[in-house]
């Protein structure tokens, strides 16, 4: 039921108590200023950092005061908003989304009214009514017979008005339009470990980071926001998604990036798959380890350790009470760091004692016979080191790596430290050596980790370490797994961070943001690319078909930049995306026309068109794509149909793919036993009463039973309907369903008639 924008009355009354609270909650602003303005001294540091942290809780002046409100059966209404507003009294004006008493708003449903008649959502403009929708539970009840597809689901139009905005080149929250479906995770226990599978366009990232914001709300006394870090695949995701949690009153969380998740920054230095792989596997610990440890050695060919110069010689130590320390040192240490500081004490200890009365080590003399048995190393001067010595190598590799592997690993170091290029896979090396020399560093209550699905067991290591006690957010979309550790299931990932507290692998099925037009095509690519994983329910139909357009090879680059320009002159936030073969093509001809872009590479994304690589696209949103060449694509790595799969679902309007040769290139296209294709349908495009059958929404089947049962006979056969749709849901993919409903009806005539 919508009741709208026509009724200026109810919107006139609606408008004076955003005014009020509006008001109030600028008292607060001023009251603060006041506060903090008034306090000298010392005192006026620690007071002025406390009113900044209750002025950032305040938002901007320009935020409207309130998302909706809800009306108790009852009670009077409560208003819920981002943030708390209370009157000069101490009156409640508004609660915060997150507060346990806000909860109703999000999770009332037709069948589960919890008490509330009503729910309103606002349609505002900074702190301006331009309309309302309202839910009434009872009237929802009442025709639940009639409900369109998007009625069942609880999808109202402020949901469909959000997803039809123009983006930009930062994500937004969807405080107002959060389904309960997504709630329900948003306020899941703080203790455990929760994976959220979802297909594109579901809203796990912003899940996760509206989890993180209610876990700061309802857990203040245990997590404060230094506690928390959220780590992504790559600068530019960082950047897209880094104003969600200020916008919603969060600051000092720490974000970071898997290239910058160590001591030392990736470079961008290209590395071999292979490589790659051995790399991210665990095996690594060990021969960095070993490595490690035979840096600590008494000289070759050398009796004894001289402490001075020869012209100024202090003492000598005999090599067997050195290599004694030196074990004892290894063995009893926490970190290398630590052992060398005791190996100092000891030397100097050592050789104070056989001086005369009084005298002391020079420190000088020490430090430098320390150097020759137990060197300073940075990781990256260690790293450098082990990989540019094949003998260092094949020492530290022990029988765990064979000569094919360290010749693999081994590189040609840099003339200097400073000038050594580090790839992805570094880092986490960088990180794990990082840790064996200064011992562990800074760890979090709670890690919100985006993308995990490529992620290596290296890596995962990294962020492991990184944890206080197991508490974890896990976001990710196995059907967009690529990488040298592309996986099929959440198991290992689970295992790898598991610790303390239990997991749980929850789906998100409804997808949002892609378009059904567009995801009936890529989901074409599922069965050959992903076949364990189920298609998500798409909310809504887009503005146009995806605009397929054939051409030359020598004119992609050309016909790409076109469609790319159009959708730029409508004022469209615009991704073009491309295997890396045709990047510089598409570069050169938007130079050449003078058509300004921004190189995601580069950690950014623009406000008009951008250019992404396919891998770099995740997570990532525009409201126009160009895909260019989707073979090409595809061709990239053995999973190269799931990186097709990420660069066609990047849109929340338009697509257009710029080919020479096939759309979709799958595998097979001509064999008799190449898969049936994926139907996607939409939910906006079910009729009133047609919805499907959702056993999982409190186990209704969305259908009435035939009113000219009995009421016996109908409860029967709406148990036994319940019943099969269990099994079938537990056992078939969506996308077998109707079939198996219309074999199931054929068998059931033909016993009929027999």
């Amino acid at each position: 039921m919508t009741a709208g924008p026509t009724d200026e009355t109810e919107i006139a009354r609606e408008q004076q108590y955003f005014d009020l609270a509006w008001e109030a909650r600028e008292r607060s602003r001023q009251s603060l200023g006041a506060a903090a303005s008034a306090v000298a001294g010392k005192a006026s540091v620690a007071v002025g950092k406390a009113a900044k942290g209750h002025l950032e809780q305040l938002g901007d002046p320009d935020e409207a005061v309130a998302i909706g409100r809800f009306d108790p059966s009852d009670g009077e209404a409560l208003y819920v908003g981002k943030r708390v507003i209370t009157d000069a009294d101490g009156e409640l004006l508004v609660i915060s989304w997150k507060a346990p008493g806000a909860a109703p708003y999000f999770t009332a449903s037709y069948d589960d009214p919890q008490g509330v008649a009503r729910k309103r959502t606002f349609e505002v403009e900074r702190n301006r009514i331009l309309g309302f929708d309202d839910v009434v539970f009872a009237d929802l009840a009442a025709r639940v017979g009639e409900l369109t597809a998007l009625e069942y689901e609880g999808i109202d139009d402020a949901v469909l008005r959000d997803l039809d905005a123009s983006r930009t080149g930062e994500m937004r929250d969807i405080v107002q339009t959060i389904h309960s479906m997504q709630y329900e995770l948003v306020r899941s226990p703080l203790e455990q470990l929760l994976v959220v599978q979802g297909g594109p366009g579901t809203g796990k990232t912003v899940v996760g980071l509206h989890r993180v914001s209610w876990l700061l709300f309802n857990h203040a006394a245990e997590l404060a926001p230094s506690d928390v870090l959220v780590v992504g695949p790559n600068p530019t995701f960082t950047r897209y998604i880094r104003q969600v949690l200020p916008g919603l009153g969060d600051h000092q969380i720490e974000h970071r990036d898997l290239r910058t998740l160590g001591p030392q920054t990736s470079t961008g230095r290209d590395e071999h798959p292979t490589v790659a792989r051995i790399k991210g596997e665990l095996r690594m610990t060990h021969l960095i380890n070993r490595g490690l440890v035979q840096r600590v050695r008494f000289p070759e060919r050398a009796d004894r350790l001289d402490i001075g110069t020869a012209a100024e010689h202090v003492a000598s130590l005999a090599r067997p009470e050195v290599e004694e320390a030196l074990g004892r040192s290894i063995n009893q240490a926490r970190s290398y760091l630590a052992g060398r500081a005791a190996m100092r004490s000891w030397i100097t200890a050592t050789v104070t004692s056989r001086m005369p009365r009084g005298s002391q080590a020079p420190a000088a003399a020490v430090e430098a016979a320390l150097e020759r048995v137990w060197p300073s190393l940075t990781s990256q001067s260690f790293l450098r080191d082990l990989f540019g010595s094949r003998d260092r190598l094949l020492a530290a590799a022990g029988e765990q790596f064979t000569a094919a592997e360290v010749r693999m690993l081994f590189r040609p170091a840099s003339d200097r430290v400073s000038d050594e290029r580090w790839s992805l896979t570094d880092v986490a090396l960088l990180d794990e050596v990082d840790t064996l020399l200064n011992g562990s560093g800074t760890v979090f209550g709670h890690i919100v980790l985006d993308e995990a699905q490529d992620l290596s067991p290296m890596q995962l290591r990294s962020v492991r370490r990184r944890s206080k006690s197991g508490s974890y957010t896990v976001l990710g979309d196995l059907a967009q797994s690529t990488g040298p550790w592309a996986r099929d299931g959440w198991e290992d990932i689970v295992a790898a961070l598991e610790f303390r507290h239990p997991a749980s692998i929850v789906p998100l099925r409804l997808g949002y943001r892609v378009p059904q037009q567009v995801y009936a095509l890529a989901a074409q690519l599922l069965p050959y690319s992903a076949p364990s994983v189920e298609a998500p329910s798409v909310i809504r139909v887009g503005p146009a078909d995806p605009d397929l357009r054939p051409v030359s090879s020598g004119e992609l680059g050309p016909e790409a930049v076109r469609a790319a320009r159009d959708y730029a002159a409508r004022g469209l936030f615009v991704g073009i995306i491309c295997a890396d073969e045709h990047r510089a093509v598409v570069m050169e001809v938007l130079n050449a026309a003078g058509i300004q872009f921004q190189d995601t590479r580069a950690g950014a994304l623009g406000a008009s068109i951008n250019l992404v690589g396919a891998v770099d696209a995740k997570g990532l949103e525009f409201e126009a794509v160009v895909v260019v060449e989707p073979e090409a694509i595809a061709a990239q790595g053995t999973h190269g149909l799931r990186l097709l799969y990420v660069a066609l679902t990047r849109t929340t309007k338009f697509l257009t793919v710029v080919h020479s040769g096939e759309v979709l290139p799958l595998p097979g296209r001509d064999s008799p036993d190449r898969s049936q294709p994926i139907e996607v349908t939409s939910l906006q495009e079910d009729a009133p009463g047609q919805q499907r059958s959702r056993p999982t929404k409190a186990g209704r089947s969305g259908k009435a039973p035939d009113p000219g049962l009995d009421k016996f006979s109908a409860d029967f056969a709406t148990a036994m309907g319940v019943s099969l749709a269990e099994n079938v849901a537990a056992t078939a993919q969506p996308r077998l369903w109707t079939a198996i409903v219309a074999a199931l009806a054929d068998e059931l005539e033909r016993r009929r008639e027999k």
